[in-house]
């Protein structure tokens, strides 16, 4: 299963006004348990982070534990215009060798 959040964070995209709020919603540590425990694979938010701006700064458990069962994080996606549904879900990222993370092109495209 893999899971996009469309939170609150969509009003105030980076893509509509380039400012930064560090009260953006994120992801505790015990919603990334309950992820792992129910074999989500991937998880996508609307925001820079998937965890709170104060957790990642430090130890940043949320993408520890999450990294750690295997669950890819696709952070910063624009689900502006995206209705809540059934989708299926292409991520294509840049092959950069070495790197642990890269920019992806998501794309979406509505299941009939």
């Amino acid at each position: 299963m893999r899971l996009l959040l469309r939170t609150a964070n969509s009003a105030r995209s980076l893509l509509a006004a380039p400012q930064f709020h560090p009260d953006f919603v994120g992801l505790l540590p015990d919603a990334a348990d309950l992820l792992v425990r129910h074999g989500v694979a991937l998880i996508g938010i609307d925001y820079l982070s998937i965890e709170p701006y104060e957790q990642s700064i430090g130890s940043a458990p949320v993408h520890r534990r999450l990294l750690a069962a295997g669950i890819a994080i696709v952070e910063g996606i624009d689900l502006r215009q995206v209705a809540a549904g059934w989708y299926e879900l292409i991520v294509l990222p840049l092959r950069l060798p070495g790197a642990e993370a890269s920019p992806v092109r998501a794309l979406l495209r509505p299941l009939i």
